[in-house]
């Protein structure tokens, strides 16, 4: 048996002493421990509030940033806005390549000249040039251009020219060449560019544009303050609605449409916003279509337009596939044409308004149409106080003329001028054969409307009209442009004919399918223009330069040579060879 007091030998399979944990290392493991469960609890807190900062965005995407106001600045706010709009390729603005000049010359090619100015620094030789193993010299690339990367030179970028290149609110000319611009940069373009003060030209080629994009453009221009120029070439859009850049409130000066597909269905579009019976465009000046798809039928259309458009003075239809009909037609606008029954009801509308501008107010009618905004019981309620009221009644009845009585009268004369003009209008739409004799060369030798009026009864009261009529007309014809309903007409066959555009100055027909009937046409315009400015000049110059090359008609034929000969004096940079009589030059 064991003593007592000695311990007895461990048993088999028991711990041994040795891994028995002190209460001082057990106290040590659990501050250990604390500190491990603290540090993942501070690290894992952290992290939860790092991500729930970076991803608060992507908890609520349906929540809308705030909007971005445009400064003016276009690089700012074109980064911004692609940037808000996630976009994965933002087009660097960058300035537009310009030819290097020559060091030493001003801009207009000659030396600078002046005192005082500082002395430049003596020019560095050209290095000598490189040799082949032949010996021969290798030619140095040129210094007009620099090289780039294909890739770099073919990646998206927006070019601009700037008043000052210090000063990015400065951007004057926007270019964008050769990538597509699809609705959502557009709508970019459409926040940033009526915030830009100096932006006055727009230029956009082969940008595979869509007629959606079209109408964004069209209703972005409306608010850019200064601008003039719109250059859409190389785009061709299905839809055609090219005619929505030239909308009423549209500020395009200068419009190109270049290449751009056009045909007859557009072009009867672009002929309507030109102008018609009921508005005009009175801000385009200059209109180039060449390179399209126009036929006679789209020039007949375009024609149409020019025949109330006093405005445009620049027409470009080259390389088109127009014929003799259409040549015809735009002779016809350029000569003189007569007007439908809609363009005379128009005119009689003009002149009626202009003589009697009266007829739109209401007639005067009784005190009870004069208080409109009194109901009518209360109307009927006085009527019958003032009823009760003796003295009043006797008193209007003892006065014959009162009011009511003068605005009787009124609507009396009224009535008598009505009838008057619908006697003159009348006079003027019958005609008679006198009318005839009182032409000379096609033109009338006073205003239509003075000369109808010489059949009417009563002298005195027909001199009088015929001379109210003509100083309406001189009046008219006083301004720069003319209204043509309201230019004078001559009555011709059972037609009012009246004179042709004479504002448009330049007009491009070269490469087209025109033959000898069309340029005969286009000669007898020419001729009538010659003709009938030497007596009016008040509705424009008429045309000063045609360009007819390349056409169904060689340069040689007798009605070229006419034609040539009758514009190349009026060509503003005609310059006439100094004569040399006796063999000595004069100036």
């Amino acid at each position: 048996m064991p003593s007592p007091g000695k311990s007895s030998p461990a048993k088999t399979g028991s711990r041994p002493n040795s891994h028995r944990l002190t209460p001082a290392s057990r106290a040590s493991f659990a501050r250990v421990a604390n500190k491990i469960k603290m540090g993942k609890k501070l690290e894992k807190g952290l992290k939860e509030k790092n991500a729930s900062a970076v991803s608060q965005d992507e908890e609520n995407p349906n929540k809308t940033p705030e909007p971005y106001s445009c400064t003016g600045n276009f690089q700012a706010d074109f980064t911004e806005l692609c940037r808000r709009n996630s976009m994965t390729y933002i087009p660097p603005i960058i300035p537009r390549a310009r030819p290097p000049t020559v060091m030493g010359h001003t801009e207009s090619g000659k030396p600078d000249k002046g005192k005082g100015k500082a002395p430049q620094a003596p020019v560095e030789p050209d290095p000598d040039p490189e040799q082949d193993l032949d010996g021969e010299g290798i030619e140095a690339p040129p210094k007009t251009f620099t090289m780039k990367d294909k890739f770099e030179y073919f990646r998206p970028s927006v070019q601009v020219e700037m008043e000052n290149f210090d000063k990015p609110d400065t951007v004057t000319e926007i270019y964008i060449r050769g990538w597509k611009i699809v609705e959502p940069i557009m709508e970019i373009f459409k926040q940033c560019w009526p915030k830009m003060a100096k932006l006055h030209t727009i230029n956009l080629w082969n940008c595979g544009l869509s007629g959606e994009v079209i109408t964004i453009l069209a209703s972005t221009i409306t608010e850019i303050p200064e601008m003039r120029n719109l250059v859409l070439d190389g785009n061709t859009v299905v839809e055609e609605n090219w005619h929505e850049l030239m909308g009423e409130e549209s500020p395009i000066q200068n419009l190109s449409l270049r290449h751009c597909g056009i045909t007859d269905k557009g072009a009867e579009q672009i002929g309507q916003a030109l102008g018609s019976t009921k508005r005009c465009n009175t801000k385009l000046i200059s209109l180039n279509l060449s390179g399209n798809r126009i036929t006679d039928v789209g020039a007949e259309h375009i024609a149409l337009g020019l025949r109330m458009n006093r405005n445009l003075m620049s027409l470009s239809l080259a390389s088109n596939f127009i014929g003799d009909k259409g040549a015809s037609k735009i002779a016809e606008i350029l000569s003189r044409f007569p007007l439908t029954h809609e363009e005379v009801v128009e005119r009689r509308k003009h002149f009626s308004e202009k003589d009697f501008p009266e007829r739109n107010k209401s007639p005067p009618g009784s005190r009870r149409d004069g208080s409109k905004d009194r109901p009518a019981s209360v109307r009927s309620q006085s009527h019958m106080d003032k009823d009760k009221k003796g003295s009043k009644a006797s008193a209007k009845k003892k006065d014959p003329k009162g009011k009511d009585a003068k605005e009787e009268e009124k609507h009396d004369k009224t009535k008598k001028k009505e009838k008057e003009d619908k006697t003159l209008t009348k006079k003027e739409s019958r005609g008679t054969k006198g009318d005839k004799s009182g032409t000379v060369g096609g033109r009338s030798s006073g205003a239509s409307i003075a000369a109808d009026t010489k059949g009417t009864k009563g002298k005195g009261k027909g001199k009088d009209k015929t001379k109210q009529a003509a100083q309406e007309v001189e009046d008219l014809s006083g301004g720069e442009v003319v209204n043509p309903l309201t230019d004078v007409a001559d009555f011709i066959d059972g037609q009012l004919w009246v004179s042709g555009n004479r504002v448009l100055i330049n007009l491009n027909l070269s490469r087209n399918k025109i033959a000898e009937s069309g340029m005969n046409n286009l000669l007898k315009a020419m001729q009538y223009q010659t003709t009938i400015l030497m007596d009016n000049k008040s509705g424009g110059t008429g045309l000063m330069r045609i360009a007819l090359l390349k056409n169904k008609i060689s340069q040689e034929h007798e009605v070229m040579r006419k034609l040539n000969d009758i514009m190349l004096h009026k060509d503003p940079y005609y310059k006439q060879p100094p004569q040399t009589p006796d063999g000595q030059s004069t100036t």
